[in-house]
């Protein structure tokens, strides 16, 4: 009998990849396109739906060719995405979204915060809906968004038959049905998947009454859970553009994080004790509880968000690894370092994490190399705790050093920085209730063991790694195997097809007590920060 396979598609900021898989967890191959980012100003970045759906249709296709496998082997097909907002007009045509005009340019991708008056008007008015966004909505999310169109592009709003999510967008692209995933509704539209409803009242109050005069037909109007099967799997056009049979399953989709906190928090069989912790372009904290947990500036509580069945609380911050790109660009070394990194084809910050690793003999050391020296990242606002779009960075103990061994202690500063933030939004989630005994990483920018080292110590924690290569396209990949049926339900799924690979223990006594010291020096920066920007 030939055996299954499932494929997960991850759509980043930056590329597009899609994974196959055995039914034993196993990627056998993953092909990868890289999308454009087009920027403007300083607050736009958008993107494209028809280059992407183009580039998940070749991924597809090759990750199928490298592994050998037949077109009717694969049994399922899930995908996640950013959180970005696609307009499309009347026969599913991209409009444009911004002042190029281009209407390719059909996308506001998820970092784009052109939307910022319109999030702090809605706060302002401090809608009972605002208390399942940690208190207050971001200008990342969807609604505050949708406004801004209604007052700077009225002709794209009026014209506009759909607004999707980008997973959703690629679900309808593949089956022609308009269902809306739990996961991306009610994290980024304000939908209340525990009252399976969209609060009209919100709606009409922040200024977007014509949604609810709809009946929410263009936002949504059939809500299922991730992993639940859509119409009659891929439609003919779709398989023929993928390679793949006409009918194959296709899963309700997810936000690309919370893809990979599915890929990773049934480690150990406990979603409830693992803090999934996604470390990318941006990070995201996903923490699981059997009942809602409320907490201010923290995200949620969502229900059925991520596992099903689950409430869902999601932190984070906006910038994280792009963060570490932004820290190391303002040094002198960087120049020539990052000419190194190229010659031996690595990022610039993963050839920093081999450099301080060759010069420290156990990864809790590293941070000796930062002495003196403190980052509070937040070069793009703060996410959580503080849901304030506004924060920016910090960096103390900068001297006159144009040596390499400066660069490395900036980019340890930095990534102890990342930790520590970590660590906030950890402790201020336990103080509410919601507290987790581990970390599950994924991402690519906490792929290196001093990274992880490193983020166990700051956050003092234990985190622990999987045996994924890459988890988030196990996650899509794990919706896909439960929308064929293949598995009964996302738990029993997660169960079989997660495992750990590495344990990361926090340091020592000393090594506990400098992360300490230096989280209090985080913590009065950012104090001082926002006195700073009071005055």
């Amino acid at each position: 009998m030939a055996k299954s396979y499932v494929i997960g598609v991850d759509v980043g900021t930056g590329s597009a990849r899609a994974g196959l898989f055995d039914l034993e967890g196993r990627m056998l191959s993953v092909a990868k396109r890289d999308i454009t980012l087009f920027r403007e100003a300083v607050s736009i970045v958008e993107q494209s739906s028809s280059e992407i759906w183009n580039a998940v249709c070749t991924i597809i296709r090759e990750a199928v060719q490298a592994a050998g496998v037949k077109p009717d082997q694969v049994v399922g097909l899930g995908f996640d995405a950013t959180c970005s907002l696609v307009v499309l007009g009347e026969g599913g045509r991209p409009l444009a979204v911004g002042p190029s005009e281009e209407t390719e340019r059909d996308i506001i991708v998820w970092m784009d915060h052109r939307a910022v008056a319109q999030a702090e008007r809605i706060n302002a008015m401090g809608h009972d809906v605002l208390r399942y966004v940690g208190g207050r909505i971001s200008p990342e999310m969807q609604t505050p968004k949708i406004l801004w169109l209604k007052e700077n592009r009225p002709a794209t709003f009026s014209g506009a038959w759909q607004f999707f999510d980008l997973a959703d967008f690629l679900t309808w692209k593949s089956t022609s049905d308009l269902a809306r995933s739990t996961c991306t509704v009610t994290c980024k539209w304000t939908y209340l998947a525990h009252e399976a409803r969209w609060d009209q009242s919100y709606f009409e109050t922040i200024g977007l009454q014509e949604l609810v005069a709809e009946g929410f037909a263009r936002i949504g109007t059939k809500i299922v859970e991730p992993g639940t099967r859509l119409g009659q799997g891929l439609t003919n056009e779709a398989a023929e553009a993928m390679g793949l049979k006409q009918g194959t399953a296709v899963a309700a989709g997810m936000i690309d994080a919370h893809a990979g906190g599915i890929g990773t928090v049934g480690i150990g069989g406990k979603p409830v004790e693992n803090l999934a912790y996604v470390f990318g372009t941006s990070s995201c904290t996903m923490t699981s509880t059997t009942e809602p947990v409320f907490v201010p500036g923290v995200w949620g509580p969502y229900y059925s968000a991520m596992v099903p069945g689950m409430w869902l609380n999601e932190g984070g911050q906006s910038a994280a690894g792009v963060a570490i790109d932004q820290l190391l660009s303002f040094h002198p070394a960087s120049i020539e370092a990052t000419a190194k990194a190229r010659a031996e084809g690595k990022s610039l910050p993963a050839y920093m994490s081999e450099q301080a690793a060759l010069k420290v003999g156990n990864s809790s050391d590293a941070v000796e190399l930062a002495a003196g020296l403190h980052v509070v990242p937040e070069f793009l606002g703060n996410r959580a705790p503080f849901a304030d779009p506004h924060a920016r960075a910090v960096i103390a103990g900068l001297g006159m050093e144009h040596d390499f061994e400066s660069l490395v202690a900036l980019y340890i500063a930095g990534l102890c920085g990342i930790g520590y933030g970590l660590r906030q939004i950890i402790e201020t989630q336990a103080n509410a209730g919601a507290s987790v005994k581990r970390v599950v990483i994924s991402g690519g920018a906490g792929a290196s063991p001093l990274v992880r080292q490193i983020l166990a110590d700051a956050c003092a924690k234990p985190v622990v790694a999987p045996a994924a290569e890459e988890p988030v396209l196990l996650g899509s990949a794990i919706l896909g195997s439960v929308a064929a049926s293949v598995f009964p339900d996302v738990h029993a799924a997660m169960r079989s097809l997660s495992r750990r690979a590495a344990d990361y223990a926090p340091g020592g006594q000393e090594v506990a007590d400098i992360h300490a010291r230096r989280y209090q020096a985080f913590l009065k920066l950012q104090e001082v920060s926002r006195t700073i920007r009071s005055l």
